[in-house]
């Protein structure tokens, strides 16, 4: 996405490219509408090697965040689930016991970190980058394997994920198709489950991607030769279902008709059953509304932010703006501006609310490319200084 001599890019356009480059940004939603698997060679071996280091997890492992169930282990040659017991490698308060872990790490256990970006900066900035750009939440989970191991046995996810060779290589099986097309966490992985066809074998090298739509059959392992550390990105979006009860929920307090009882008593009645759809489908019939996909995207929009970490663009210590400051929304905040109904308008972000008067709207489209309060007019310096207390606006 990037263009050569460009200015900085943005956490969207920054991850977009550490994450899927050199493929078009047409090419990678066709992807993800899609349900095929796709390997994605190394431009670098050190391409994602700003993103999380051994270092920096073995740092993490002396810190009081080193808890279950965040850090866990797993090893695929245990008899049951793959799933190392706590009591194994963690103290009775759910503290790791690093000489503990170390031991089982040793003995072949694989070090699961889950949802690291809540942790671990530069994994942060790389999830809201690719927050921005699907406006759905992204995880990272790191998985340090020793040479040999095994975490888990076959299995799919019930999201998309980008696996992200960072050291070391780690051999992989894919299978075609989905035996369950389309699972959720309401359809977990469930282990009776055959594989179709033959898989595709494939060794991840340094900076080498790997993406794997929901559904997915696969397993990896790694070789004697070394171990790998990999990170497992979930694109956590959300079904057609989740998305059609998240817009009932938000048209049930004006639709009357949602709101009204449903006669249980009728369902032993077969002549009943006609009525019953009828009834069915005209309360369904809302959702065809135009204004039903914008009451939906706000409803995303509000969980998104309200879901996922604050990144602020200031620190303990910010000075105040000044009215030659030029400023520019923080890149780290998610936030969003929404239309009411009555004709207002307000700024969303982390769960708080604001509502746009007057010029405010025209000084957030400025904002947003960076200005100076002086420049925006009388009365901006204040509504400057509110945003940028809330974390809202940056250096620009």
């Amino acid at each position: 996405m990037a263009a050569a001599g460009a200015a900085a890019p943005g956490l969207a356009e920054a991850a977009f490219d550490l994450a899927f480059a050199p493929l078009p940004l047409a090419e990678v939603l066709a992807l993800r509408e899609a349900t095929g698997w796709r390997h994605l060679p190394a431009a670098t071996p050190e391409r994602f090697a700003g993103l999380l280091t051994v270092a920096a997890l073995d740092a993490l492992l002396t810190t009081d965040a080193a808890r279950a169930p965040r850090v866990t282990m797993a090893d695929a040659r245990q008899a049951g689930s793959a799933g190392v017991a706590e009591a194994e490698f963690c103290l009775p308060d759910g503290r790791v016991d690093p000489p503990r872990l170390l031991a089982r790490f040793d003995a072949g256990a694989t070090l699961v970190v889950s949802q690291l970006q809540d942790l671990h900066p530069p994994l942060a900035r790389f999830c809201r980058g690719l927050e921005k750009l699907f406006l759905h939440g992204v995880q990272a989970n790191a998985y340090l394997t020793p040479a040999g191991g095994q975490g888990f046995r076959l299995h799919y996810d019930t999201h998309d994920v980008l696996v992200l060779q960072v050291e070391g290589r780690k051999a992989w099986r894919v299978w075609p198709g989905q035996p369950l097309p389309y699972p959720t966490h309401r359809t977990p992985w469930q282990r009776e489950t055959v594989p179709v066809g033959e898989p595709v074998a494939l060794e991840l090298q340094p900076g080498e991607a790997l993406y794997l739509p929901r559904g997915t059959l696969h397993e990896a392992r790694v070789q004697d030769s070394g171990a790998s550390l990999h990170l497992t990105i979930g694109l956590l979006e959300p079904s057609w279902a989740e998305a059609m009860r998240l817009l009932l929920d938000q048209l049930e307090p004006e639709e009357a008709a949602l709101r009204a009882p449903f006669p249980s008593w009728r369902l032993g009645e077969a002549e009943a059953a006609p009525a019953l759809l009828e009834a069915l489908a005209q309360r369904l019939r809302p959702l065809e509304r135009p204004a039903a996909l914008d009451r939906l995207s706000l409803a995303l929009l509000d969980r998104l932010a309200e879901d996922r970490m604050p990144l602020p663009g200031r620190g303990l210590l910010a000075p105040a703006p000044q009215p030659g400051s030029r400023l520019r929304l923080a890149d780290g905040m998610l936030h969003h501006v929404a239309a009411l109904s009555d004709g207002r308008a307000e700024l969303r972000w982390a769960g708080n609310r604001l509502p746009l008067r007057g010029a405010e709207l025209g000084w957030l489209e400025a904002l947003a490319q960076g200005a100076t309060a002086a420049a925006l007019g009388d009365g901006a310096l204040e509504f400057c200084r509110r945003l940028a207390a809330a974390g809202l606006l940056e250096a620009a």
